[in-house]
């Protein structure tokens, strides 16, 4: 068996799995070993322009995301492949972008991510006001505009 079959929720995160361009999805990554590498501000510019490459190839529409030190949450509408194309290839060009640019190595992103279809028009704001809302109840910041990574939409 390997590690991650061992682990309680590596194939439960796959079970169900369906990607479906026009669909929206709340998406979550989280760091190698929850390290907090995006407390360093280039880095964390780093992979806010990974994602920005996704959105300009016409494969997603970013709608929201905060990047917080150790972890992403990013709501996106799906355009065209698949999300696990897509994962592969944010999680590749972000890694490589991020150990090339600080001198690192080894992992950036934990194995896998969570993904939670959105399926009520109504569900896009509350989620995004949700997420970005994460810096101020993790107390980094006092006020959502006093955190520098995050956007949506609708602001």
């Amino acid at each position: 068996m390997s590690d991650e079959e061992n682990r309680p929720h590596g194939r439960n995160l796959r079970k169900g799995r369906c990607s479906e361009p026009g669909q929206v999805y709340l998406l979550t990554l989280v760091t190698w070993q929850r390290f907090p590498v995006f407390a360093d501000l280039f880095a964390a510019r780093l992979v806010v322009q990974a994602m920005r490459c996704h959105q300009q190839r016409d494969e997603i529409e970013s709608l929201a995301y905060v990047l917080m030190p150790d972890h992403l949450h990013w709501l996106i509408q799906l355009r065209q492949g698949s999300l696990a194309r897509l994962m592969q290839r944010f999680k590749g060009y972000s890694s490589v972008s991020v150990n090339r640019t600080r001198m690192y190595s080894g992992r950036l992103w934990q194995q896998g991510y969570h993904d939670h279809a959105l399926r009520q028009e109504e569900e896009l704001r509350e989620t995004a006001r949700y997420i970005i809302a994460n810096p101020l109840r993790a107390g980094l910041v006092e006020r959502v505009g006093d955190y520098p990574h995050w956007d949506a939409v609708w602001l």
